[in-house]
């Protein structure tokens, strides 16, 4: 099913989202799609929609299942508290991605903004996952308490892979750079590690499958040292409020 989103208010345009899901429909394509809010937020179940253009903020926002791929780039807040589902952006996407993420995977293709991952979160066995081929700005994975977030820093053209205050409070979950961060862009509550036989396995499954679903080339993205990124306490703040 195809929904010409050209000129439509973004109400009216998830109102006709939601209307063909529950109709029955299983694919949609979104086309002239320029910076509409909300689209997908709140779906279940086994849905594909793929939207050309510009995906406007809080795509897949609370998403629990389907499938979104954007032909274009995408703006802040995608996949904010979305517990399942896959999210693949073939351009660069804005701040904020995956704000309390707790389950499924977004992929981006190019570099994102400030504060990506704050509060993502594991729960048995859900473990969020955000793949990222560009690079990132200051506060990348800020909070995080769980989940895996991946930092390639493809084409980067000299830019540096990701900012300052990297991990600030991090108490979970962990982060994959491909280079060896500087130790004045860490946060205190974290630190740079080596990778294990365990990592190594995790990362390789993860990249294979982000170079599939963007048609890349996964053995020359691994051909590169990685580092891990992992908190050095579960309570990083735990002294300002005990006695």
């Amino acid at each position: 099913m195809i929904i010409d989103a050209r000129g439509v208010h973004y109400r009216e345009l998830n109102e006709r989202i939601r209307e063909a899901v529950v109709g029955g429909a299983r694919e949609l394509k979104l086309t002239n799609v320029v910076g509409q809010r909300y689209i997908g937020d709140g779906l279940r179940g086994d849905v594909r929609i793929e939207i050309d253009g510009v995906a406007g903020n809080d795509l897949g926002a609370f998403m629990d299942g389907p499938t979104i791929v954007v032909n274009g780039n995408a703006q802040d807040h995608v996949a904010n508290t979305m517990n399942d589902g896959k999210i693949v952006v073939r351009g660069d996407a804005g701040d904020v991605l995956g704000y309390g993420m707790r389950g499924g995977k977004l992929f981006i293709k190019g570099d994102v903004g400030y504060r990506i991952g704050i509060h993502m979160k594991s729960y048995l066995s859900k473990v969020p996952v955000l793949v990222i081929g560009g690079c990132a700005r200051d506060f990348f994975g800020e909070y995080m308490a769980g989940g895996i977030i991946v930092l390639l820093g493809l084409n980067s053209n000299g830019r540096g892979l990701v900012g300052n205050y990297l991990g600030t409070g991090m108490h979970g979950g962990t982060i994959y750079l491909r280079s060896c961060p500087e130790s004045y862009q860490l946060g205190k509550e974290v630190a740079a590690l080596d990778l294990d036989d365990s990592d190594c396995e995790i990362l390789s499954n993860l990249v294979e499958e982000f170079a599939r679903d963007l048609d890349m080339d996964a053995s020359e993205i691994l051909n590169a040292n990685f580092t891990k990124i992992a908190p050095v306490s579960t309570r990083p703040y735990g002294k300002l409020y005990a006695y």
